[in-house]
């Protein structure tokens, strides 16, 4: 895959992770808890179909295969999985989205920390330009008195966990390209395992479960559309692009799921939210367009 088609999926990505928010606002009855197990439950078995149709070993012989990696990047699907929706359950979308759009701050640390990747000046700006417009859009909301505490502090399990799956998928990356002799782990049935976890450890907090046929259907969307999809691919896309320049194209869901809220829900996100996406969208946008010409200018 090359780096733009990459980019381009990860766009693509990006805008199927956004329609939560204004999906879960049109749900009857299911709330919280049972919203989260509903949604990871249809995920993990849209799953099973799809790794059976996957060519080589089963996806039992996958998970045993992956060794302790997989378990490790199936537990950071799992919060990430079960952080968002509640979060979004606990405040706005807009607060929600915002408070995770710190994941391109906590990879970059992450990547120089752990993997002791140079970042290039003008990714370090691009991420302290839509890191000054996350910081207005959350410093304004928390002045205004409209962002939920606690939904701000369950979302922050988002970031960081994202930060620490990419980091990890970018360490194999890196691993196998020093011993091309050995086995790259296949890391996509991690995904599975978060959806699978996800939904175990919140059936008990859901139960009694009153979602009624319109929500399921919903449910359902999200399980398959929002999260299966887009999750393979993204697993796919981080073995191509650098693991600040995924947390980077992620802000795009800010964007997207704020407007899809806006328009889908009538969940207006105020002024500043805008201002301070436009920072984000401009400074993701100034990034890509100097790593294509800088990639242009090495071919020639």
């Amino acid at each position: 895959m090359s780096h733009s088609r990459a980019v381009a999926w990860m766009v693509l990505v990006t805008l199927m992770w956004s329609i939560a928010g204004v999906v879960t606002r049109h749900l009857d009855a299911a709330r919280s808890f049972e919203v989260t197990f509903w949604r990871s439950l249809f995920n993990a078995l849209a799953l099973v179909p799809a790794f059976a149709l996957m060519p080589g070993p089963g996806l039992v012989q996958r998970i045993a295969q992956g060794g302790r990696t997989v378990w490790i990047s199936g537990l950071c699907w799992t919060v990430m999985y079960t952080n968002f929706m509640l979060a979004i359950t606990m405040t706005t979308v807009a607060t929600v989205l915002v408070t995770m759009s710190i994941a391109p701050l906590v990879t970059a640390l992450f990547a120089r920390l752990f993997l002791h990747h140079r970042l290039p000046r003008r990714t370090w700006v691009a991420i302290g330009v839509a890191g000054c417009g996350i910081a207005w859009m959350f410093g304004r909301q928390a002045l205004e008195g409209g962002a939920s505490l606690a939904g701000i502090g369950v979302a922050l399990g988002v970031p960081l966990a994202g930060a620490t799956n990419w980091t990890l998928l970018q360490h194999i990356q890196q691993r196998h390209r020093q011993a091309p002799d050995q086995p790259e782990p296949d890391m996509l049935p991690a995904v599975f395992i978060g959806a699978t976890l996800s939904a175990l450890l919140t059936l008990p907090l859901a139960w009694p479960v009153s979602a009624n046929a319109h929500d399921l259907g919903l449910l359902g969307l999200l399980g398959v559309v929002q999260l299966a999809i887009p999750c393979l691919i993204a697993v796919r896309v981080a073995r191509v692009l650098p693991a600040p320049e995924v947390s980077l194209l992620c802000l795009l869901e800010v964007v997207f799921g704020v407007l899809l809220a806006w328009v889908g829900a009538g969940e207006a996100p105020g002024s500043t939210a805008l201002a301070g996406g436009a920072l984000v969208i401009g400074a993701l946008l100034a990034n890509e367009t100097l790593a294509l010409r800088e990639r242009r200018l090495a071919a020639a």
